[in-house]
């Protein structure tokens, strides 16, 4: 019954622990806000910069995992190389380290007024911001009781024959100890939640620097895994990101394997801190990745020959669905926000690039082009879809105000976009019937077709500019530009009306004209549409 207790405090002090951490993480991310989109956005072709960038990311969200994640959601919506991904993963697990030498502080005892003031702020405060701080001090709080009671549950295992013997043999043999770290993190999803069990073990007393180095160096191999798991269904290249992780830490690991059983490691860390094998336990995971990185970092190139050794080939050419949006980025809400905006922008533009295409094949009587428009409005389609069914997922996770307000906008704004695809399609099945019934139009009326166009265009892009830059004083632009929209239409209506009394224009070919300017003039309507959905949601 006692060994069951003490079970039960085990796993309930692990419990907290990484939910501390996913608090604190979640927190820091949300504080973080714009600042996490732009610092994954300066990834570069040079190294350093990618390693410091995965460093400082997976600092922030307290996940070398997530990161990782994210890096094969990146590269399988091709907004990433290997290189790049190279950088971030090697930076990914320096990042990761900051968990351990946080874990290795002894604040166990003060950890409830952490979690006092972290709770009365996320409770009583009123601002965003401030909630998202009292959730860092929560988190942190939660993460350190969680240590406490781990700590205090393996003190009377201290004293069973049974469990020392079981240490002895896993730390005595240094692959027991890799596969033992390897397996406890591939379970936990968490490198971190691993390491913080060892700091627990150590502060208790169970177990030294000697047995716990194994384990430290098999949590790099199991926590590989996640990413394993995430490349399934993705891209050659993202497969390739995926494999290219575990080479790096598989490799890391077998280039310190000397070290681990020439003790060389273990007297560093000791001669570091003598008397404290919690914070040992951290140098060794800070030291193994920060040395496995510049062993590792120079030889990017050979890594990725290597991967490509192992998955040979390039991915076939792009998919019509959607490129910039990808599940394994739900998990970190403010990035999956920032590209849910990228891939309606392009939508967007491709709803535009229809219009042009509709209005060039009426002018020119060009069936190809038409076909082109179909084409088009059939990858739209499919956009719509895929937008719709990321932004039902995304609204589901926890979003900060910016983000909720990026969402609520999108909803209403892909919506619109469709609509203006399917009027770029109406043009294309007007100009059909005006091949098929070899109508012609007077100069005078082309002309006015082109003032109409380009007027409506001006709005389009006006409101997709706003809808891009976040710009309020832009979005209250269209309005007057659509009411220009407006005129044109009523003054072309009457003009061509004219015509007709003439008798310079048939009846069959005046329906097909005002039908042209009313699918332009409803284009100006949904521009203002977006707009609007700017305004209301900013």
């Amino acid at each position: 019954m006692e060994s069951l207790m003490v079970i039960i405090k085990l796993l309930g002090g692990l419990g907290l622990f990484i939910y501390g951490m996913k608090i604190m993480g979640d927190g820091l991310e949300n504080a973080a806000g714009d600042g996490l989109k732009s610092i994954l956005e300066k990834v570069t072709r040079n190294p350093i910069i990618a390693v410091i960038v995965g460093a400082i990311v997976t600092a922030v969200i307290q996940s070398s995992s997530a990161t990782t994640v994210m890096v094969v959601g990146f590269v399988n919506a091709g907004l990433m190389n290997l290189a790049q991904a190279a950088g971030i993963i090697m930076g990914a697990n320096i990042g990761t380290t900051i968990t351990a030498q946080l874990v290795a502080f002894k604040l166990d005892h003060i950890a409830p007024l952490f979690v006092f003031f972290g709770a009365f702020m996320v409770m009583f405060c009123k601002k965003k911001k401030r909630k998202d701080i009292g959730n860092i001090v929560l988190g942190f709080g939660i993460l350190f009781v969680g240590m406490g009671q781990m700590s205090s549950a393996m003190k009377p295992l201290t004293s069973l024959p049974i469990f020392n013997e079981i240490l002895t043999t896993v730390g005595g043999q240094w692959y027991l100890g890799i596969i033992a770290g390897a397996i406890i993190t591939a379970v936990l999803q968490s490198s971190s939640a691993t390491t913080g069990i060892l700091v627990a073990l150590a502060t208790a007393g169970a177990i030294d620097i000697t047995q716990a180095l194994p384990i430290v160096f098999g949590c790099n191999i199991g926590t590989c895994i996640t990413a394993m798991l995430a490349s399934v269904g993705t891209t050659k290249t993202a497969h390739k990101a995926a494999i290219l992780h575990l080479i790096f830490n598989l490799g890391g690991t077998l280039i310190f394997i000397p070290v681990l059983i020439s003790g060389v490691l273990g007297n560093i860390v000791s001669h570091l801190s003598p008397d404290d094998v919690s914070r040992q336990i951290a140098n060794a995971h800070t030291v193994f990745n920060l040395v496995n990185t510049a062993i590792m970092l120079p030889l990017t190139g050979l890594l990725i020959k290597i991967v490509n050794m192992i998955i040979p080939g390039d991915d076939e050419e792009e998919k019509l669905g959607p490129k910039y949006i990808d599940d394994r980025l739900l998990e970190t809400p403010v990035i999956a926000a920032g590209q849910v905006a990228k891939e309606t922008l392009r939508m967007a533009n491709k709803a535009k690039k229809g219009l042009s295409i509709a209005l060039e094949a009426f002018e020119k009587n060009d069936e190809k082009l038409i076909q082109k428009v179909y084409d088009n409005e059939n990858i739209i389609n499919i956009l719509n879809e895929s937008i719709t069914d990321y932004l039902v997922k995304l609204s589901k996770r926890e979003l900060s105000d910016e983000e909720s307000s990026i969402v609520a906008a999108t909803f209403h704004v892909i919506n619109d976009i469709e609509r203006i695809g399917d009027h770029a399609e109406n043009i294309a099945d007007i100009t059909l019937q005006k091949i098929n019934k070899k109508l012609e139009y007077s100069e005078e009326a082309i002309e006015q077709i082109k003032v109409m166009y380009n007027k409506t265009t001006e709005a389009l892009e006006t409101a997709i500019d706003s809808y891009a830059r976040k710009d309020i004083d832009k979005a209250k632009q269209v309005n007057n530009i659509e009411a220009e929209v407006d005129k044109l239409q009523r003054k072309y209506r009457d003009l061509h009306i004219k015509r007709l009394y003439d008798g310079t224009c048939n009846a069959y070919a005046g329906a097909i004209y005002l039908d042209l300017l009313s699918n332009l003039e409803r284009v100006s309507d949904h521009s203002l549409n977006i707009a609007e959905s700017i305004i209301e949601n900013s």
